[in-house]
C-alpha cells in the first residue's frame, strides 16, 4: 500500500526551492494556442445557432422585464444593493428558500444593455395595456451580445479548465497533445450536452460566471504553492469573491482547495487547510453583504407554501430524501447518457417516491459507495479516480436538496460545475487505464464516440431554445407530467393566437385548452395555471357564448381565489373578478349571475372564512338586483365578517 504522502505519478511534486531560470519560459497562450483556438471554434460551432435566439424563461426576470438591468449602468448600484429578484417584482418576495442574491450576471446583463440596446424612449409608443415585444428586431443587437458573451464564456471555461489540469496533470514527453488527460477532460466538458441549458438560455450565465471565478481562484491558489508569493492569495481571493457574487456554487471551493492542494502539492492536512483561511475571510465578507442585503442567511423564517417553489412542502421526510435520490441518479443517468434533456423537471415530472423505489435505493447506495471511496483512496493514496469523485460529490453537494432546499427537484444547468469531476474520470479512463491495459485503440474509439455524439445531441437540442413556443414544445414531449411544462405550452400557444385571427386564432385557444386544464388537474391550486385557464375560457366564450359552461369553471377557480394571480393591484382584482364584471353588464345574463354569486358567496364565508371577497361579491350581486332578501341576507353576513376580522388585524393578530 502506499504511503499517505505519496504523490500521484503524473502530479508535479513541489520543490523545496522554487527553480528560476536565467531562460524565459514561453506562455501557457504560445504553447497552447492550437487547443485554444480548437476549444473557440469547436464551441462556437456548437452553440453558434443560439446567437440568434430569443430571450425564454427566466430572462424575463433578469433582463427584459427587470427595472435595474433595463437602467443599463445607472443601475447597477440597485443590483448591487437589492434581492435578485426586486428589479423583476419592485420589493422582496422571497419567494425561494434563501431568496436569492447574485448581482455579477446581472451587472454585465445591464452593462451589455447600456451599450447594445436601443433608448426605448425613441420607439414608438405602446398602446394602453400593450407589452413591448423585446424579441422584435430592435433588440435583435443586444439579444446577439448576450448569446455572443454566454458562449465566448463557455469557451473560455473549457480553456481555463485545461489550464488547471495541465498544472495538475502536467503533459509526459512522449503524450500526444490530443490524447491526455488534460485535453480529454476538457474537451468532454466542452462538447457535453448536459450544458446546453447553461449556455443557451441567457440567465444560466451566472453558472458561467461561477465556474470562471472558482477555477480562476484555484489557478492562483496553485500559482502560490508554486511560488510561495502571498500575492497570489490575495488574488485568489478577489476572484472567489466574485464568484461568490455569481452564484453561491462557488462556495464549495473551499473544500476543493485544501483537497487540490492535499492531493497534485504534497501539502499536508494543515497546510493545505490554512492555505483555504484567506477564503474563508472572504466568504464571511460576502456573508455579511448579502445578509445586509436580503436580511437574514438562510431563511426569514416562513415557510415557502408554493409547491412552484418548494416542491417537498408537505412531503414526509421520509419520501422527501428518497425523492432527493431518486434525483441524484438521474443526474448520473445524464452524465453518461445526456438523454432526454429538458429544462423542465418541475412537479410532478419528478414523482414523489418512497423507499420503495429502486433507483432511490441505488442512488443512496452509489453515492454512499463513492464517498466512502473517495475518501479512504484520497486519504491513503492521493488517487486521481477519488479526486475526482470527491469533486463532483462537494461541488454537487449544494445544488442537491439535501442540505437545504433549492427551489425545485432538480435542473441540467445545477451539474454545470460538478461536470467536471465526471470528466476527469472518463478521461482517465480513455487516456491511463485502458492504455495500461494495451487498449490504447480502444480508448481513441471510444473518445471519437463519445465526441460525436455529444456533439451531435447538443446540435440537436441547441434548436429548441430558439424561441418560447420551441423550447416550451420541446419540454411538453419531455416533461408531460409537469405541470409547469403543461402551463407554459398553454401560455406559448395562448400567445401566439394573440398574432392572428378568425378560425387560426379560435384553433390555437382549443389547442391551447387541454394543457392548461392538464396542469390544473396536476395540481389543482397552481395559481398561475387556473389564471391562463380562466383566460383561455374567457377567449372560448366568445365563440360559443356558453355561459353556464364559463360560470361552473369559474365558481370551481374561486375555491383557489388566494393563489390566482392579481391583475389590478389597487383593486385587489384577479382576471376572473374582471371578466365577472363583463358578465354582469350582459343584461340576459342578470338571472344567471344572480344564482353564480350566491352560490359562491357562501364559499367565502363558510368555507375560506373570508369576509373582504364575500363582500366583494355580494356588492357585485346587490348591483344586479339591488334589496333582493337572499343576497342582502349574505352581504349582512359578509360584513360582519368583515368587521371582525378588521379589528383583529389592527389589533395585530391574523386570522386564517
Amino acid at each position: 500500500m502506499a504511503k499517505k504522502n505519496t504523490v500521484p505519478t503524473n502530479a508535479a511534486p513541489r520543490a523545496a526551492v522554487p527553480f528560476i531560470s536565467s531562460e524565459k519560459k514561453p506562455s501557457f497562450w504560445k504553447l497552447n494556442r492550437n487547443v485554444a483556438m480548437l476549444f473557440f471554434v469547436l464551441g462556437f460551432t456548437l452553440y453558434g445557432y443560439s446567437l440568434f435566439s430569443d430571450y425564454v424563461l427566466d430572462d424575463q426576470i433578469v433582463i427584459t422585464d427587470n427595472r435595474f438591468t433595463k437602467k443599463g449602468t445607472a443601475g447597477i448600484g440597485d443590483i448591487l444593493k437589492k434581492e435578485s429578484f426586486v428589479g423583476y417584482f419592485g420589493e422582496q418576495r422571497d419567494l425561494v428558500a434563501g431568496a436569492r442574491y447574485r448581482p455579477l450576471s446581472l451587472v454585465t446583463f445591464a452593462m451589455e444593455w447600456s451599450m447594445f440596446a436601443p433608448d426605448e424612449t425613441k420607439l414608438p409608443k405602446l398602446a394602453a395595456g400593450q407589452k413591448r415585444d423585446y424579441n422584435g428586431a430592435e433588440f435583435k443587437t443586444v439579444r446577439f451580445v448576450h448569446h455572443f458573451t454566454n458562449i465566448l464564456l463557455y469557451c473560455l471555461s473549457a480553456i481555463l479548465l485545461y489550464r488547471i489540469l495541465l498544472i495538475l496533470f502536467p503533459l509526459k514527453e512522449d503524450e500526444k497533445w490530443y490524447f491526455n488527460l488534460p485535453f480529454v477532460a476538457s474537451l468532454l466538458f466542452l462538447l457535453h450536452p448536459i450544458h446546453t441549458e447553461a449556455v443557451a438560455n441567457i440567465k444560466g450565465r451566472d453558472e458561467i460566471m461561477a465556474f470562471l471565478a472558482a477555477f480562476g481562484t484555484l489557478y492562483y491558489v496553485l500559482k502560490y504553492a508554486e511560488t510561495g508569493r502571498f500575492v497570489k492569495m490575495i488574488q485568489a481571493s478577489i476572484v472567489f469573491f466574485l464568484g461568490l457574487l455569481s452564484k453561491e456554487n462557488t462556495l464549495t471551493f473551499l473544500a476543493i482547495v485544501p483537497l487540490t492542494l492535499y492531493c497534485f502539492k504534497d501539502f499536508d492536512v494543515k497546510k493545505s487547510l490554512q492555505t483555504a483561511v484567506p477564503l474563508l475571510v472572504t466568504t464571511i465578507l460576502y456573508l455579511i453583504i448579502r445578509v445586509s442585503v436580503i436580511g437574514y442567511l438562510l431563511g426569514n423564517g416562513k415557510e415557502i407554501t408554493d409547491i412552484m417553489n418548494n416542491p417537498f412542502y408537505g412531503v414526509p421526510m421520509s419520501e422527501r430524501f428518497a425523492t432527493i435520490f431518486y434525483t441524484l441518479w438521474r443526474y448520473i443517468q445524464l452524465l453518461f447518457y445526456p438523454h432526454p434533456l429538458t429544462h423542465d423537471y418541475y412537479p410532478y415530472q419528478i414523482p414523489i417516491v418512497n423507499w420503495s423505489n429502486l433507483q432511490s435505493i441505488a442512488a443512496l447506495i452509489l453515492y454512499t459507495s463513492l464517498g466512502v471511496y473517495g475518501v479512504w483512496s484520497v486519504w491513503k493514496k492521493k488517487s486521481i479516480i477519488g479526486y475526482a469523485i470527491l469533486f463532483y460529490l462537494i461541488t454537487f453537494s449544494i445544488v442537491s436538496n439535501i442540505p437545504f432546499s433549492i427551489g425545485t427537484f432538480m435542473n441540467d444547468r445545477f451539474i454545470y460545475l460538478s461536470s467536471v469531476g465526471f470528466s476527469i474520470i472518463v478521461a482517465y479512463w480513455i487516456t491511463d487505464f485502458l492504455p495500461k491495459k494495451n487498449l490504447t485503440t480502444v480508448g481513441m474509439a471510444l473518445l471519437g464516440i463519445l465526441s460525436l455524439g455529444y456533439s451531435v445531441k447538443t446540435m440537436l437540442r441547441i434548436p429548441d431554445w430558439k424561441d418560447t413556443l420551441s423550447l416550451n414544445t420541446s419540454a411538453i414531449n419531455i416533461s408531460p407530467n409537469s405541470a409547469r411544462a403543461n402551463l407554459f405550452y398553454g401560455v406559448a400557444l395562448f400567445n401566439e393566437a394573440q398574432k392572428v385571427a378568425g378560425d387560426e386564432r379560435k384553433n390555437f385557444m382549443y389547442k391551447a385548452l387541454p394543457y392548461a386544464e392538464k396542469a390544473v388537474e396536476i395540481l389543482p391550486s397552481y395559481g398561475s395555471a387556473i389564471h391562463m385557464l380562466s383566460g383561455i375560457d374567457a377567449e372560448i366564450y366568445q365563440y360559443d357564448k356558453d355561459v353556464d359552461k364559463i360560470l361552473a369553471k369559474y365558481e370551481k377557480y374561486l375555491h383557489h381565489r388566494e393563489s390566482l394571480s392579481i391583475e389590478d393591484i389597487p383593486t385587489n382584482s384577479t382576471f376572473i373578478d374582471k371578466y365577472l364584471k363583463y358578465l354582469c353588464g350582459q343584461p340576459e345574463y342578470k338571472d344567471k349571475m344572480l344564482v353564480f354569486y350566491k352560490k359562491i358567496i357562501p364559499i367565502f364565508l363558510e368555507e375560506k372564512k373570508d369576509g373582504k371577497n364575500a363582500v366583494r361579491y355580494a356588492s357585485e350581486a346587490l348591483a344586479l338586483a339591488p334589496g333582493e332578501l337572499e343576497i342582502s341576507a349574505l352581504m349582512s353576513k359578509a360584513q360582519m365578517l368583515n368587521n371582525q376580522q378588521g379589528k383583529k388585524l389592527r389589533k395585530g393578530v391574523p386570522f386564517l
